[in-house]
């Protein structure tokens, strides 16, 4: 389950950049998850409610913006939607495409006291 050790990064990430500030907490972290990030959301949010647990960020709320997957095929420049990072194009089928969005995994923003 590589998602808690991404939780703990993520936490790690926020309180390191809070103690720089002499903050005592955090209020609120927001995050982009990529569709395509290779990341169970469901599992990411039960393992950032266990890795917050005694951390600054204890009692932070947690924003989470769902990036949608969108790729462009090498071949016909078509863009268009990806569910999955194997999608092919919907205009001639091949399966090179560049992926354009949905592969992020970020920290946005974090908001201290």
């Amino acid at each position: 389950m590589h998602e808690m050790s991404i939780a703990q990064s993520i936490v790690e990430l926020a309180e390191e950049q809070a103690r720089s500030r002499h903050s005592e907490a955090v209020e609120e972290l927001e995050l982009e998850i990529g569709r395509l990030a290779g990341v169970e959301l469901y599992t990411l949010d039960f393992a950032l409610e266990s890795a917050v647990k005694g951390s600054l960020l204890e009692h932070a709320s947690i924003v989470r913006h769902i990036i949608d997957g969108e790729g462009m095929c090498t071949g016909c420049g078509l863009t268009f939607p990806m569910e999955t990072l194997f999608t092919p194009c919907p205009a001639c089928g091949s399966y090179c495409v560049k992926i354009i969005k949905g592969k992020e995994l970020r920290v946005k923003s974090i908001v201290i006291k």
